[in-house]
């Protein structure tokens, strides 16, 4: 291509060898060729497109058809998109392993062109916004030399020289979990990996890779979070648990980390306790109001177990602890039992669980009706003794909340029989059975009208009529939302308030469909009922729904 001469290639590839650098990084690094020159000679190579995004604009809908997290992660700009193919500007077209990544992410036919770095990089904080760039450029800044003396300074005598090598570490840790709070993340992924050290955020439920460390980072990172989280640095081969407490500007969030060691090295989980989302009223937390009526007539009463059901995290905790704050009085006692304590509730006893020296959900919840409370909240039924006590306590006067892992209300009944409690104990001590999902928000500034699919209306049963009168939305995608579409959560409920009727029926021990089929007469809404009513109000989107729920039988 005529960019260099003969000379000057025999000259720098002798230097090549002896460094054992690349002969491309040393013609670069000797500014004989521009990483735009290498991104050229690739395209002429591959046959494919060079092009100068620099020169370019690209329209917005382009930009929308490859989500900003995995052009980051990815490192492409969408130039063009007809519906089954996108053309992506890449700087290297050989990277099959991204090619293939791409195509399974977007579900389209990917064709790559070629534009330099540079022009890549910038093109991505045009378009995509720079967010994360101070993790990625704190990153760049950490050379390798700082961070051995960081790991042998670590366990030597504190000289001053051990600080200034940490430094750049602990800005990088504290930045990681800054920009997760700032991405409303409720959990950080930091997962070892054969040749990388994935770190990827959960937002909305989903998750989303972010710019990953260097793999030599891997383990001045997990240190460092160990000594926050107090766990024992020099123990890798058992899982450990801590907690860490930090300051976002002015807010304090609690870190609930979690290490388990894994093939490559310690998996770190980081669920982030946000507080503010423990003062949510009974609306925010998706009640339509008929619904919400019930809810609030059901924690008012004086006695009696109201249980909240389904797989972890789909917000039981949160819900109960927004029941706890919308009853918390002066004249009432509320004492809490939790494996672990999450957050901290002013005006509310919370005990926490220790199984290394016998102190149980069973041990405490006796110990705790000493304590004369009015409401009780138990973390979860998990085996027939806390049962048996929590039954008793409902049946003493006390107001009982707690959680259980089914997948719908009725089946509750069922699973309480099923670990032993007596079927006239359950009838006669059983409020409200509630079930509930997390689905996510359609984002407020960039929602517009959407029509659902017709096999999506058939899975929600939603009639023509209905149609008419709905006002579906989907979000279009935008810097508020992070181009998904959505921004934040809330649930999805199926409230089972038990009658004569159906005492009668847990009595007679039927099973769970009978139940479930008499809690339909009484009318009791499914999920995917109640997920049907959101969709048609535009809160959020069928596909949603039809992703959180299982189809109702007919």
């Amino acid at each position: 291509m005529g960019m260099l001469t003969n000379a000057q290639l025999d000259s720098v590839r002798e230097e090549a060898d002896t460094s054992g650098e690349g002969l491309v990084d040393t013609l670069v690094g000797k500014h004989l060729l521009s990483m735009g020159d290498v991104s050229r000679a690739k395209a002429a190579q591959f046959g494919a497109e060079f092009i100068n995004l620099a020169e370019m604009r690209l329209s917005d809908e382009v930009i929308k058809s490859v989500p900003r997290h995995i052009a980051k992660r990815f490192n492409v700009v969408p130039v063009f998109n007809d519906g089954s193919t996108v053309k992506v500007a890449m700087s290297d077209p050989a990277d099959l392993d991204a090619l293939d990544g791409l195509q399974h992410a977007l579900g389209l036919q990917v064709d790559p062109l070629v534009a330099s770095p540079d022009d890549i990089e910038s093109a991505i904080g045009q378009y995509y916004g720079v967010r994360d760039d101070a993790v990625g450029k704190m990153i760049q800044d950490i050379t390798e030399g700082e961070v051995e003396i960081g790991v042998i300074g670590a366990g030597g005598a504190d000289d001053g020289t051990t600080v200034d090598a940490d430094a750049p570490i602990i800005k990088l840790v504290n930045s990681l979990i800054v920009e997760a709070f700032k991405m409303r993340a409720s959990d950080i992924h930091l997962e070892p990996l054969s040749t990388k050290f994935r770190v990827r955020y959960r937002i909305d439920g989903v998750l989303h890779e972010m710019k990953s460390p260097p793999k030599r980072l891997q383990s001045s990172i997990t240190s460092r979070l160990k000594i926050m989280s107090n766990m024992s640095i020099s123990e890798k081969r058992i899982p450990q648990d801590g907690r860490i407490q930090t300051s976002v500007g002015s807010k304090t969030i609690d870190l609930r980390v979690s290490c388990l060691p894994t093939n490559h090295g310690e998996s770190i989980v980081m669920r982030i306790l946000d507080k503010e989302g423990l003062r949510l009223g009974l609306a925010q937390l998706g009640f339509f109001s008929d619904d919400q009526a019930t809810f609030e007539r059901l924690i008012a009463m004086p006695d009696g177990i109201l249980l909240v059901t389904g797989p972890t995290g789909s917000g039981k905790t949160t819900t109960l602890y927004s029941c706890l704050h919308f009853i918390n009085r002066p004249d009432r006692k509320i004492i809490t039992v939790e494996d672990p304590v999450e957050y901290q509730l002013a005006g509310i006893n919370q005990v926490q669980v220790l199984e290394a020296i016998d102190f149980t959900f069973s041990a405490a919840l006796r110990a705790m009706l000493r304590q004369s409370p009015n409401i009780i909240m138990l973390g979860e039924i998990r085996d027939l003794e806390t049962a048996t006590i929590a039954i008793n306590a409902s049946l003493t006067g006390h107001l009982v909340f707690s959680t259980l892992h089914t997948n719908d209300a009725p089946s509750a009944v069922t699973r309480l029989i099923d670990i032993g409690v007596k079927p006239f104990l359950v009838a006669s001590s059983t409020r409200a059975l509630m079930a509930q999902r997390l689905v996510r928000k359609v984002c407020q500034k960039c929602a517009q009208p959407h029509m659902p699919t017709d096999s999506e209306l058939r899975a929600l049963r939603i009639t023509p009529e209905q149609v008419e009168k709905a006002t579906f939305k989907m979000g279009k995608g935008c810097s508020e939302c992070n181009q998904t579409g959505c921004k934040g959560r809330f649930g999805v409920f199926e409230v089972f308030v038990i009658d004569d009727d159906a005492r009668k029926l847990i009595y007679e021990k039927v099973s769970s469909s009978v139940l479930r089929a008499r809690a339909r007469e009484m009318g009791m809404r499914t999920l995917r009922e109640d997920g049907a009513r959101k969709v048609l109000a535009g809160m959020t989107t069928a596909e949603e729904v039809i992703r959180s729920t299982v189809l109702d039988d007919v």
